[in-house]
């Protein structure tokens, strides 16, 4: 591994990617909306990580994972509400 691998951005990015996900699988409420407010999280980490490779691949893979999970926990919500 090279001493560039270890930028800031790329460091903070899979903290905030660890931690975000674990967000998600273990909520502390067990509400839906939670859990979609802490899908944010990991994507903002998958955002900083992104970024540290390429500043274009950061921005389509942040708005390819944004819009993907958010529709996807959504149709989730509403399977489950009964809507």
């Amino acid at each position: 591994m090279t001493a560039e691998l270890y930028t800031p951005e790329f460091l903070i990015g899979m903290v905030v990617l660890i931690v975000g996900t674990i967000a998600v699988a273990f909520p502390r409420d067990n509400d839906y909306l939670t859990r979609l407010i802490n899908l944010e999280i990991p994507g903002w980490g998958l955002l900083l990580v992104m970024l540290h490779y390429n500043e274009a691949l950061a921005l389509f893979t942040f708005a390819a994972v944004s819009v993907l999970s958010t529709y996807i926990f959504v149709r989730v919500m509403q399977k489950k509400e009964g809507i």
